[in-house]
């Protein structure tokens, strides 16, 4: 059941965040409308946790590529957030006459200034999609009222992937650790390549309201890009910024290799349960029926969504609604997205097919656990 009691803030989402990171993934999609988990998109874990937590004005500032979001995301009846007051607000670049299409989050906010000042909740709370969570925004918002701090920043404890540290463009995916004292936050690093665990930033952020309006205005005046390179950096002397650890499970997707193990590492129930068991996890309804299993068929360690229809051999794999596995077919350790159609004697092993992808009767392909085959949207192989 979504919660009810109102919280004194608003939430801010940022889509577009580490898009080039799985350039495989967002040819023609954000990250926020990634797919995952047989019947997920990305924004679904960050949006319904807000929705859970009691936060009911909620603002995703999209950038490019959002015809699939905006599709997925309707009203916003699936999340309750179809209302006359608050809701679920899309903003598109441009939507305003002085909006750009800008990359870091100080030109994104302060293209919706107007808007921020004219809304009532006195704390904002922020956060990008490329984290599947199930996170209690209330426990978080709670200790930043508590502590007084001026900015929250909540992070795991973790060793960097290698993927993130290898990016070639780290303007295009940049990340951030945090050294603390206590809770209180004294240095960020950007982009660091030291090895071992590290407090790395899930960049899900809370400000008071009308304090994130005067840092941004004057970051924006002074030509400032990235909220944390040049906001949070120079003025940690001056603010009071505290770290919150999150302990809980989380999903961070930062390469194609990166989202095929945190797909299959679902099919452990620990897993599984961690992130679907503390509140629900809602998303877009899709009327399918039931998924059908035909005589012949077999199915080891899977989730299947629904829709789909099972004739061949199906080991360890992922697969969304409305797959068809072919007669004699065999998939092992595969991720097979919406409307995959694999056909009879097919052979695939370590593969992702994006949706409406077809594999020709009897064709092998195989991968391997390091890497991948990745197959693009509606392409026949």
């Amino acid at each position: 059941m979504m919660n009810s009691n109102n919280t004194n803030a608003l939430g801010i989402i940022f889509p577009n965040s580490y898009d080039d990171l799985v350039p495989e993934l967002t040819s023609e999609r954000l990250m926020a409308s990634i797919p995952f988990a047989g019947r997920y998109r990305m924004i679904d874990f960050v949006l319904s946790s807000m929705v859970n937590c009691g936060i009911d004005n909620i603002t995703v500032l999209v950038r490019e590529n959002y015809f699939s979001l905006l599709d997925h995301l309707g009203s916003g009846r699936e999340w309750d957030l179809s209302r006359k007051s608050g809701g679920l607000n899309i903003f598109p670049p441009f939507a305003q006459k002085n909006m750009g299409a800008y990359t870091g989050r100080v030109g994104l906010l302060a293209s919706i200034k107007g808007f921020l000042r004219s809304q009532k909740e006195k704390y904002v709370v922020m956060s990008d999609t490329n984290i599947a969570f199930n996170f209690d925004f209330k426990a978080l918002l709670d200790t930043h009222i508590a502590s007084g701090a001026d900015a929250t920043i909540a992070y795991t404890k973790e060793e960097l992937p290698e993927s993130i540290m290898k990016s070639d463009d780290l303007n295009k995916g940049m990340y951030f650790t945090l050294d603390l004292e206590g809770d209180r936050i004294n240095k960020i690093h950007i982009n660091p390549q030291d090895t071992g665990e590290k407090n790395f930033s899930m960049n899900v952020y809370v400000f008071e309201r009308e304090f994130l309006i005067e840092l941004i205005s004057e970051a924006f005046k002074n030509g400032g890009v990235y909220l944390e390179r040049d906001v949070l950096v120079p003025q940690l002397g001056d603010l009071d910024v505290r770290g919150y650890e999150y302990k809980e499970y989380a999903a961070r997707i930062g390469s194609l290799k990166e989202y095929f193990d945190e797909n299959m590492r679902l099919l452990k129930d620990q897993n599984l349960e961690a992130l679907f068991d503390k509140n629900p996890i809602y998303t877009k309804i899709r009327d399918d029926n039931p998924t059908r299993y035909v005589n012949g068929a077999s199915a080891k360690n899977v989730m299947v969504a629904d829709g789909c229809v099972i004739e061949g051999e199906v080991e360890n794999c992922i697969l969304f609604r409305g797959v068809k596995i072919g007669k004699g077919a065999k998939v092992k350790n595969c991720i097979l997205m919406q409307d995959t159609v694999i056909e009879a004697g097919a052979d695939t092993e370590y593969v992702i097919t994006d949706k409406k992808v077809k594999i020709s009767e009897g064709k092998k392909l195989t991968g391997t656990n390091t890497f991948p085959v990745f197959i693009a949207k509606k392409q026949v192989v």
